[in-house]
């Protein structure tokens, strides 16, 4: 029902920014709640920073106040700014759209890579 493709990615020094995008499209009526996740090399996925459709926001405490979530719910798409990047950021970061409250029916973009490094 939803297909989310993840853009912005790239390569950056530490302390550059970054704007990922995540666009959704597909036969559904709504997104509920829009989600940031990402997986570092050898590393589990972590839950980055999350978006309701009211507007509450929740981050994982290693970005707060460096990133940003926001969505725009005209265009079903959910944006990352990523401010004063640091080498640990550096992971493969994946848009999870939920259609419920809960996240039992959500879906995943392909990923797209970020890489901080000098």
């Amino acid at each position: 029902q939803v297909q989310l493709v993840e853009s912005g990615g790239g390569v950056v020094q530490p302390g550059g920014s970054l704007r990922l995008s995540c666009a959704a499209s597909g036969r559904f009526f709504r997104i509920n709640t829009m989600v940031w996740y990402r997986q570092a090399p050898g590393k589990g996925r972590e839950l980055v920073a999350i978006i309701t459709s009211g507007g509450n926001i929740n981050y994982h405490h290693s970005v707060k106040g460096r990133f940003t979530i926001s969505r725009d719910n005209t265009k079903n798409t959910v944006y990352l700014q990523m401010n004063s990047l640091k080498p640990e950021d550096t992971a493969v970061y994946y848009c999870n759209a939920w259609l419920d409250r809960f996240g039992s029916l959500a879906y995943w973009g392909q990923g797209t890579q970020v890489t901080v490094s000098s």
